[in-house]
C-alpha cells in the first residue's frame, strides 16, 4: 500500500513537467550535425551533374560490398561545360547490407558522396531497401541544403572553378607567348645589319690572275770541241 502510494506521487509530480520523448512517428526529434545517415550522391550546381566520376573506389573498398557503379563518357566534357571525362552512369546502394561506416566518404577523391541526415527508408517492397541512383541524389541535395555544405577541394571538383582555371592558365600561355614573339621582333630589329658589297665593287677588289711564266729553253751542251 505505501509502496503503491510513493508511485502514485512521482506520477503526479511529473504529470506538471514538459514531455522529454517525441510521439514518434508523428513527432521527430532534430539530429545532430555529426549524425551519419544513408550514403548520398552530391550534385554540383555549377555544371547540372553529379560531383561522382564512377572511379569505382568507394565500390572497391565498402567492406560490405552493398555498392554497384557503372561510368560513361561525359558529353558536357566535350562541349566544355564541364572538366569530368567520366560520369556516373548508374548507382546503387543495398541499404539493408550497408553499415553506416563511412569509409566510401573517407576514400573519395571527388567530393561526391557523404553521410547524408536521412535514416528513414523503411518499405514493404522486396527491392525497396536498393537505392537507385536518383534516390541517391535526392538524398545528396537534401543534405547538401541541410547543412550548407561545401567541397573540401573546390579548386580540382568544381566544374566552373576548374574550368576557370584552366581558361586562366591558357590566357597567361598565349599571353606569354605573344611577348615573346613580340621580344624576338625587337631583338631582330635593333641587330645592325651588315652591308654587302656590290658585284662590280667586289670583281674589281679581286686582284688579277698572273700570267704563266715561259721558261727558256736550256742550250744543250755540244759533244766535243772545236778543233
Amino acid at each position: 500500500m505505501i509502496s503503491g502510494l510513493k508511485g502514485m506521487l512521482v506520477t503526479l509530480r511529473w504529470l506538471g513537467k514538459k514531455n522529454i520523448t517525441a510521439n514518434y512517428p508523428k513527432e521527430h526529434l532534430p539530429v545532430q550535425e555529426r549524425f551519419m545517415g544513408f550514403p548520398g550522391l552530391l550534385w554540383d550546381e555549377t555544371a547540372e551533374e553529379p560531383f561522382c566520376t564512377g572511379c569505382m573506389v568507394c565500390v572497391r573498398e565498402c567492406p560490405t560490398q552493398c555498392m554497384t557503379a557503372i561510368m560513361h563518357d561525359n558529353p558536357k566534357a566535350v562541349e566544355g561545360t564541364s572538366h569530368r571525362r567520366k560520369i556516373i552512369e548508374t548507382f546503387e546502394i543495398n541499404l539493408n547490407r550497408c553499415i553506416l561506416c563511412g569509409i566510401c566518404v573517407d576514400v573519395c577523391n571527388f567530393d561526391a558522396i557523404a553521410m547524408s541526415h536521412e535514416h528513414e527508408l523503411a518499405s514493404f517492397a522486396r527491392t525497396g531497401a536498393r537505392a537507385d541512383l536518383g534516390l541517391l541524389l535526392d538524398l545528396g541535395r537534401k543534405f547538401q541544403t541541410e547543412v550548407s555544405w561545401a567541397p573540401k577541394g573546390a579548386d580540382r571538383n568544381v566544374a566552373s572553378v576548374v574550368l576557370a582555371k584552366r581558361a586562366a592558365a591558357e590566357a597567361a600561355k598565349v599571353a606569354a607567348a605573344a611577348v615573346a614573339a613580340k621580344a624576338e621582333e625587337a631583338a631582330v630589329a635593333e641587330a645592325p645589319t651588315e652591308a654587302t658589297p656590290a658585284p662590280e665593287a667586289a670583281s674589281a677588289e679581286k686582284p688579277a690572275p698572273e700570267a704563266p711564266v715561259a721558261e727558256a729553253p736550256v742550250a744543250e751542251k755540244q759533244e766535243g770541241s772545236e778543233s
